[in-house]
């Protein structure tokens, strides 16, 4: 089964006074089967209101806000650190608890 891979904006962070967005939370989920797996992170910008192709936060869509994520982190990059983290689930090398209590 191919793994789906989510991308979702969880929170946006913005400046009141010029609306500019400065920090934009990012989520991205794996699943494959009964198996799932995700990372979280954060993207800092640095919006100048001055700019021809400055968007306020009110005018922002979370695809722009996703652009803006994905020039900043590896959407190939992530998504192989999940895929990882799925195989060592289906096919773990560790395991734990004591041997005398199974």
């Amino acid at each position: 089964m191919a793994i789906e891979y989510t991308w979702t904006i969880a929170n946006c962070e913005h400046d009141i006074a010029t609306g500019g967005i400065n920090v934009v939370h990012w989520r991205c989920s794996g699943v494959d089967g009964d198996h799932t797996a995700s990372s979280y992170g954060t993207v800092g910008l640095t919006p100048d209101p001055s700019e021809s192709d400055f968007t306020a936060y009110a005018d922002v869509t979370e695809a722009m806000a996703q652009t803006w994520v994905w020039e900043n982190v590896s959407q190939d990059d992530t998504e192989a650190a999940i895929a990882a983290k799925i195989d060592k689930l289906q096919n773990p090398t560790e395991a734990s608890g004591n041997p005398w209590a199974a």
